[in-house]
């Protein structure tokens, strides 16, 4: 009886922490910062390598390799693309177009820099972020922000893809 206990109890206990260790995090954060003195918004994005490349090849049907060693300038542009369809910012109640700028990788997730120039005073910043939402349903995407010295934060879904922070 005590085996049978002792194997029963052992088995519970090692499908709980494969599960822990099987579940994966569909995070993605984006720090967005408004710096008055370059009138200028600076973008961070990371996001996880396998999933965003995984969206590019489900949205263009081609296979993608952003943030490997088998990455060409077409899946940076392809990249580029996507995030622009996906994560839209409106500053002043108008929507603006993001200047890529440049990529790094730290461990299994792309490090990418953007910057909106020419914002001489932002008044309101709206944000839609549907990025990997099409992959899976629990994607949440955060946007953490600095307008200016002033902190705020969103948490989008996909129930609830957008929102205002000034």
């Amino acid at each position: 009886m005590k085996s049978t206990a002792r194997f029963a109890i052992g088995f519970l206990l090692l499908f709980v922490f494969s599960s822990m260790i099987a579940h994966k995090f569909y995070v993605s954060t984006y720090q967005v910062n408004y710096v008055s003195q370059k009138k200028m918004v600076q973008i961070t994005s990371r996001i996880f390598i396998d999933d965003l490349n995984e969206a590019l090849e489900k949205k263009y049907k081609k296979r993608a390799f952003v943030g490997t060693d088998r990455q060409t300038d077409a899946d940076v542009d392809l990249m580029k693309k996507y995030l622009s369809e996906k994560f839209i910012i409106k500053i002043n109640g108008q929507q603006k177009a993001f200047n890529y700028l440049s990529n790094e990788l730290e461990a299994n997730v792309i490090v990418c820099y953007f910057s909106i120039k020419d914002i001489a005073k932002l008044n309101s910043l709206s944000v839609e972020n549907s990025a990997l939402m099409e992959l899976n349903g629990d994607q949440q995407n955060v946007i953490q922000a600095n307008l200016d010295g002033e902190k705020k934060s969103l948490l989008l879904t996909v129930d609830n893809f957008k929102g205002t922070l000034k």
